[in-house]
């Protein structure tokens, strides 16, 4: 539950809480009472099936015996926020789970937009599907999200831990596009989010600029992790210094000192 103490009932949340109806029912076709992690002590189930409990700043296990949940909502409320979809933009959507947050982004784009949907896992991938079919305007597919061609997209919005940028979320990001790029050392479930950051990537013609949103433990990007990059990555932490990253080159060729990171081909410097 995400601590010990007693859940309040379904009436005493939705009396602080008025969610839109618009949202009920796009996010589960399970009737069941979802389940709550409480860390530590793994995952619990809700007092009964009412959606109000998905309005909670909870994290929502969709499989929990694989620590798969959905997200702390206040950290994708802060993501989405920066990277800013806006009405009419494309939007790529990578690690959608059961389709919770692209529903949201989905929203926010609105019908002049568009959502294209990347989850590896083929249950998440169907679940997704089907919870997202009365909203045409976003398309589900099956694959990794690190290789699956794609339009180009004025948000990239990755929920899974990465090492380093997949070459496409780069190359088909669009001028003035916001790139959101966990990067993790460890492999989950270590929950220590001083071994993750989170980057907002913008594009300005050949250049990105980077910078730092938090540190975050997340599920590991399928097909987006190497070896090199997550020692890169463990000696980049241990240093310290995320929060000064103003770029993001492509290039591994620029001075130690100038570099919070540097991996083979690419880097994130201070300027």
């Amino acid at each position: 539950m995400g601590s010990r103490s007693r859940r309040p009932p379904a009436s005493e949340i939705r009396k602080s809480r008025r969610p839109s109806p618009r949202w009920r029912g796009r996010t589960s076709s399970d009737p069941a009472p979802g389940t709550i992690v409480r860390w530590g002590g793994g995952y619990r189930a809700t007092p009964d099936a009412d959606p109000i409990y998905l309005y909670t700043d909870d994290v929502i296990g969709i499989l929990p015996k694989r620590n798969l949940n959905n997200g702390q909502p206040s950290l994708h409320a802060a993501l989405i926020a920066a990277a800013a979809p806006q009405p009419g933009e494309h939007v790529l959507h990578i690690g959608v789970g059961v389709g919770y947050y692209t529903a949201i982004l989905a929203e926010l784009v609105g019908a002049t937009g568009r959502v294209t949907a990347i989850e590896y896992d083929a249950e998440l991938a169907a679940r997704a599907t089907a919870n997202l079919a009365q909203t045409p305007h976003v398309r589900v597919v099956h694959g990794d999200g690190t290789r699956i061609a794609f339009e180009p997209a004025d948000v990239i919005y990755v929920n899974a831990g990465a090492t380093r940028p997949a070459d496409a979320w780069l190359d088909r990001l669009k001028e003035g596009g916001r790139l959101i790029l966990p990067l993790t050392a460890d492999a989950f479930p270590n929950r220590d989010v001083r071994r993750g950051a989170l980057f907002r990537i913008e594009r300005h013609g050949p250049e990105f600029l980077a910078r730092r949103i938090s540190g975050v433990a997340i599920f590991p990007c399928e097909g987006g992790r190497d070896e090199a990059g997550e020692r890169a990555l463990g000696a980049a932490f241990d240093k310290g210094g995320a929060e000064r990253v103003t770029r993001l080159y492509l290039r591994d060729d620029l001075p130690e000192d100038q570099c919070w990171l540097r991996a083979p081909g690419w880097c994130l410097a201070y300027r």
